[in-house]
């Protein structure tokens, strides 16, 4: 597949990327590179390969499933510009 300037321009148009026209031939002619690796990659030989999530082996450990407040009410509430009763409070947005 090869990609001229109208075709790159319709691609920065539905990217919303404004493109100057001067720059429309080498981006054409970067991106047909990139369409070229792309090619290349669906000749490989992956039969019987099977897929990864992860290149490496990583197994997640698992902890009791249980809600608590955290334990760190203080530390939050430090950070906040007005608190009462811990909670945050916040100027009134409706009436």
């Amino acid at each position: 597949m090869s990609l001229d300037k109208a075709t790159v321009r319709k691609i920065g148009f539905l990217a919303r990327l404004e493109i100057p026209e001067e720059d429309l031939e080498g981006l054409a002619h970067e991106l047909n590179g990139i369409l070229g690796w792309v090619e290349q990659l669906s000749q490989v030989n992956t039969e019987g390969v099977a897929p990864l999530a992860s290149v490496s082996e990583t197994k997640l450990f698992w902890r009791e499933d249980v809600v608590t407040d955290g334990g760190m009410q203080d530390k939050v509430l430090a950070n906040a510009p007005d608190a009462m009763d811990g909670c945050f409070l916040v100027p009134k947005v409706v009436e």
